[in-house]
């Protein structure tokens, strides 16, 4: 099937002069999007020549993206692919329940210090007493000391600890026991749904175009743990929408939907990638609260920037230094997605590597203008 794609500009510059860094800051003159997106004219506008793209382009013809999405001074700059299909996000999920966090978190309604024992958070086959003093910080940062199996997919199964190995907030594993217990604890704390959330806080301000509720589900291996993952499914410019809200530092046209003192927090690296195990350890990125840090990159285009990663190709990238999102697509059947989760099925699609995607984002990036295009 030939990929839909449409370039319609690549900037990485604010309106009012487009070759240089994005000043900081929650000017009244942002452009957000209302119901759709505002696109940019041409590339030499915004400081990028159109044969800038090029290189980009014939990267992505190789690999096996589904969409790709560039917004740039909150209007779009480029799209690859079908932005508005919805599908499985995987483990970009987390990166969003941590945005969901932040409210409550501010308003003292969700404390990071209470531990596992004190919340209630038992298991089946019982927890041992060193993992119960584990706090809901700790989980935020892959580093709970918990490795009972988890209830879902997509963890480092294969570098698992014994059992009352580490103490809590020592070592970093990327447990999915973690993710899905923090996901019941945001639950259990606030008294609200994820998914409820979802909607009321990010999908309605934000005008999601493509926010289906219905589409929202549990899921997971209901023998293994007590605790599913909380799966989401949207569409790639919607995802464009929540990484613009984080790199705007939390405000969309005026209001705050993430509070800025937990955009800094949750964005910034607890765990550097020498520090990291298993397959991420002394990778591209580190490690914040459910946020990927790519401190591999050290030029000031990339100062601030992290990472929304999912399996097989499912990212959200902000450059809060260049007021830039780019978004990518590797996008999965919702039948796939059910069956991976049930762990019904053992043929995987081709991914998009996180290392692979930050090399298209290396090359967009670079193409800036320094000066006049």
């Amino acid at each position: 099937m030939q990929r839909m794609f449409n370039v319609a500009i690549l900037a990485v510059a604010v309106v009012a002069c487009p070759h240089t860094l994005a000043a900081q800051g929650n000017s009244a003159s942002q452009v957000f999007p209302g119901t759709d997106w505002q696109r940019w004219e041409k590339p030499e506008a915004a400081g990028y020549p159109s044969s800038a793209l090029g290189t980009a382009e014939q990267m992505l013809y190789k690999l096996p993206t589904t969409s790709m999405m560039v917004v740039v001074s909150g209007k779009v700059a480029y799209t690859y692919g079908d932005v508005g299909q919805v599908s499985y996000l995987a483990s970009a999920r987390k990166s969003i329940l941590s945005m969901l966090y932040g409210k409550y978190v501010a308003n003292g309604t969700i404390n990071l210090d209470r531990t596992l024992g004190e919340l209630g958070i038992e298991e089946d086959s019982g927890l041992l007493p060193i993992e119960k003093t584990a706090r809901v910080r700790d989980l935020l940062v892959a580093s709970s000391g918990v490795y009972h199996p988890a209830g879902s997919p997509g963890g480092d199964e294969s570098n698992v600890p014994p059992r009352g190995s580490h103490q809590p907030g020592k070592y970093f594993l990327y447990n999915n026991w973690d993710f899905n217990v923090a996901g019941a604890i945001f639950e259990r704390m606030t008294g609200k749904r994820i998914f409820e959330v979802l909607e009321a806080d990010f999908a309605t301000p934000l005008q999601m175009q493509d926010f289906q509720g219905s589409r929202q589900r549990m899921m997971g291996f209901q023998n293994q743990s007590r605790y599913l993952a909380y799966h989401m499914f949207l569409s790639g410019r919607d995802m464009a929408r929540l990484g613009l809200v984080m790199v705007r530092g939390g405000r969309w046209n005026g209001k705050e939907i993430v509070p800025a003192t937990w955009v800094q927090e949750s964005t910034r690296e607890r765990w550097k990638p020498s520090e990291l195990s298993g397959p991420f350890k002394n990778g591209p990125s580190g490690y914040g609260y459910f946020w990927w840090t790519p401190t591999s990159r050290t030029t000031p285009e990339w100062q601030g920037a992290f990472l929304a990663s999912g399996a097989f190709g499912q990212y959200i990238l902000a450059l809060p230094a260049l007021d830039m999102v780019i978004v990518h697509r590797r996008a999965v059947t919702d039948e796939f997605a059910v069956a991976r989760n049930l762990g019904k099925t053992n043929v995987e699609p081709p991914r998009m590597s996180a290392s692979d995607f930050l090399k298209v984002a290396d090359v967009i990036v670079s193409a800036r203008c320094n000066g006049p295009c």
